[in-house]
């Protein structure tokens, strides 16, 4: 089996059960060879090979519609649906998309990238074609982690009100089923699958209920029999309750019990749930020993599993970890809150060393911020770990419960800015914006390790809600030693005076905002560089400062240019009348950042070094001519 020889779903349809377990061995080494050149979700993508063969065997897609939830599990289906010549270009500039994305295939029908959503519009696509008329398949699907976001809840609930012909694909890589039970739950899933055993159970309840006197009664007494027999021998109880009709476990890794299975129910009318159970990492030993540090990885060699380290220094995410876990040593009202992302906001060591003060309380985060909220209302001090792109999620909870109350929890945003090869569904270009105009809260971006711990030590003493973001990335010793005095709240620092034009920076942006003032001194040009420290509050004084000087002004910032860093320079310019200011922003425009390494991403949207010379020169001499 080649492969490179299947051009479309239509080619899987041509081969036997041997030839597809064949093609899955050859798409994990594909996959692991791939991945471990570019980064990417490994662990995910491994235990869905044979899922999705048997999905696209069965099915005829495109035209039936595979939804993928968080679709960082799609690089299978990707190469199965006419990508295999690209795979190679995954997660880089001008290449596919780790997840799902509509423009790049027709085999993708919903672009994805964040968890919970794939049952809600699965079944709104469902809704759709009934109401255009058209005939084809929908099929959600979900995995056991993303089944316990709400949003997921919700759909299934609204599913099962609908009784539309939706199937939902549960993948589960955690519940362990025992053998015994298992070999039961196939004998069942076969038997309660066929139309024979729906009929069947349709025609004894209509007959027994006709018997005189006693016929309801014995229909209700079945009835509660067989709701008992699935409590005591199957996990699906709760979809039946939703309204779904609920088969397995089946085995994600036999192709052929997974393909009957499909063709059993792919007819079916009414709301069915197929639950699989599979194994992270399946066929890669490293994988399957540790999945959690295959979920999302770098480059790695594929014959140790060891990671490539292009150098030794923290990340800010590590450090952010050591540091809260420093704090909460003196401190024993600090608790740390993740959205199932422990590892990834380095909270590893802190939910170790304080496991009595650590939740992980699933992909939940609106849930995580006013669990926090209560938390602090007790008066303990919560710090919530989370993404940029993730905490979104969490808006109304962030205005309404923890902000109007103005109660003390520390926000640790990660991934701030831009993040790189996960692509617009994972870039942190909207905090800034969609933040600063919420009254008490308090946003810090440190630019180097110093900072985002002093940010840290204040948020904790602070009686109202912090919010510190930084990016993804490593501390390098340049960030260290370019410090020019001690944090203060609210006060923003000086890294090099200068005459001709100031540059005020945020957070990462203050280094290269650093070297191309020091390029330009070398052409006699004299740059100002302020490292900002604060969003909110802002440091009036030095502003007021430059405003009186007349010194142009060039914002640097990793967010979005509508409602950002800069929008918030120009607004109090205007506030003090210092209406003929120059003053030039940079930032992201009004578009959507794909995915590619972040250098190239920052060269492209004159975020580095060069951009940033490029800008100041073009406004000195705009100001002289």
């Amino acid at each position: 089996m080649k492969m490179k020889n299947i051009k479309s779903p239509e080619d899987l349809k041509l081969l036997d059960n041997d030839e597809l377990v064949s093609l899955s061995n050859e798409l994990r080494q594909l996959i692991i060879e791939r991945v471990s050149l570019n980064g990417g979700h490994l662990a995910s993508n491994l235990g869905v090979i044979e899922m999705t063969i048997a999905m696209h065997y069965v099915y005829n897609t495109p035209e039936d519609r595979i939804i993928w939830d968080v679709g960082h599990q799609t690089y299978p289906h990707k190469i199965l649906t006419g990508r295999y010549e690209q795979f190679h270009t995954l997660r880089q500039f001008g290449g596919i998309s780790g997840f799902p994305k509509p423009v790049e295939s027709q085999f993708d029908p919903y672009g994805t990238g964040h968890s919970s959503t794939s049952i809600s519009a699965a079944l709104g696509i469902l809704e759709g074609r009934d109401r255009i008329g058209k005939d084809f398949k929908v099929i959600a699907v979900i995995g056991d982690g993303a089944m316990t976001g709400g949003m997921a809840f919700e759909g299934l609930n609204h599913a099962g009100h609908l009784k539309k012909d939706l199937t939902v694909v549960l993948n589960d890589n955690e519940m362990s089923i025992s053998r015994n039970v298992g070999a039961l739950s196939s004998y069942l899933t076969r038997i309660m699958s066929g139309n024979l055993y729906r009929k069947l159970k349709k025609e004894t309840k209509n007959f027994m209920e006709y018997i005189p006197k006693v016929g309801e009664h014995f229909s209700k007494l079945a009835q509660k029999t067989e709701d008992t027999l699935k409590y005591f021998f199957l996990p699906g109880i709760l979809f039946e309750e939703l309204g779904f009709n609920y088969i397995g476990p089946v085995d994600g890794h036999d192709i052929e019990k997974l393909i009957n299975t499909f063709e059993l129910i792919k007819d079916n009318t009414s709301p069915t749930l197929i639950h699989i159970t599979t194994k992270k990492g399946k066929g890669y030993e490293f994988s399957e020993k540790n999945p959690c540090f295959f979920h999302g990885v770098g480059p790695f060699e594929p014959d140790t599993g060891e990671a490539i380290k292009n150098q030794e220094n923290p990340s800010f995410s590590s450090l952010f970890g050591q540091s809260i876990t420093e704090i909460a040593e003196k401190d024993p009202r600090v608790i740390a809150i993740t959205a199932a992302m422990t590892e990834g906001t380095g909270l590893t060591g802190f939910s170790e060393s304080f496991p009595e003060r650590f939740y992980d309380v699933g992909i939940a985060e609106p849930h995580a911020v006013t669990f926090a909220a209560g938390l602090a209302v007790q008066g303990l001090r919560p710090i919530v770990a989370v993404y940029s792109t993730f905490l979104q999620r969490a808006y109304d909870q962030l205005v309404h419960d923890v902000c109007l109350q103005n109660l003390p929890v520390t926000f640790a945003i990660d991934r701030a800015g831009i993040v790189g090869e996960d692509g617009p569904t994972h870039q942190g270009l909207f905090d800034i914006s969609y933040l600063r105009h919420i009254p008490n809260l308090t946003i810090g971006a440190p630019k180097n390790g110093y900072e985002l711990k002093e940010m840290l030590k204040l948020s904790i003493r602070q009686d109202s809600p912090t919010a510190i973001r930084f990016p993804r990335g490593y501390i390098t010793d340049e960030m260290e030693l370019l410090s020019f005095g001690s944090l203060e709240y609210g006060k923003a620092e000086v890294m090099k005076e200068g005459t001709d034009l100031a540059i005020l920076a945020v957070g990462q942006t203050a280094f290269p905002a650093y070297r191309a003032a020091m390029k330009l001194e070398k052409e006699n040009h004299s740059v100002c560089v302020v490292n900002m420290r604060y969003i909110k509050p802002i440091d009036t004084e030095l502003l007021s400062a430059l405003a009186q000087r007349g010194v142009p002004l060039l914002t640097v910032e990793e967010n979005m240019l509508a409602g950002g860093f800069g929008s918030l320079i120009l607004e109090y310019l205007n506030h003090i009348g210092a209406n003929n200011a120059m003053v030039k922003c940079l930032g992201i425009p009004d578009a959507f950042v794909e995915h590619g390494r972040q250098d190239v991403l920052r060269n492209i949207y004159g975020l580095d070094e060069e951009g940033m010379y490029k800008a100041a020169l073009s406004l000195i001499e705009s100001v002289r001519r």
